[in-house]
């Protein structure tokens, strides 16, 4: 495969794993949280530089995968998941970049072959194929990174 895919589990902590041209893969999870005196679409504009950051040390980004969430835990959840999706697919139409959603029980699925996984399940999916995940977040965007890579024809 030559081609770079990033893979994000989108939210205030958003997990991201990239996947490079020389086949190594780094991932970690990204905070966005808002800051105490600054307005609501700061978080977002931080979200933009960040990607912005990662498309210039990465050269190039062939393919977006994010994971798809259909139900959140509260309003405040989705708003923001609304605002991280638009905000990146905004930033892939203008860089010309493909991307798609992934359903959550799919990539539950193909990591631990249970399409409702704990994330703890999760964790341990990754961790078996030799990651230290800092969180569920990462290993979702790990999990989802694996299933474009072995799924996708990018």
């Amino acid at each position: 495969m030559n081609t770079t895919i990033l893979a994000l589990d989108l939210g205030t902590n958003t997990g991201w794993a990239l996947h490079h041209l020389d086949r190594t893969i780094t991932s970690g999870t990204e905070h966005f949280k808002p800051q105490r005196f600054e307005g609501g679409g700061m978080r977002f504009l931080r979200f933009k530089r960040w990607l912005n950051e990662l498309l210039s040390a990465s050269h190039s980004i062939n393919a977006v995968y994010f994971e798809e969430v259909r139900r959140h835990a509260g309003v405040d959840a989705a708003h923001a998941y609304g605002g991280f999706m638009g905000h990146l697919t905004a930033w892939c139409e203008y860089h010309n970049i493909p991307y798609q959603g992934v359903p959550v029980g799919t990539i539950k699925k193909h990591a631990t072959g249970k399409g409702n996984a704990s994330k703890d399940d999760m964790i341990a999916a990754v961790v078996k194929r030799g990651f230290t995940p800092a969180d569920d977040n990462e290993a979702d965007a790990l999990s989802l990174l694996h299933w474009a890579i072995e799924t996708q024809e990018v």
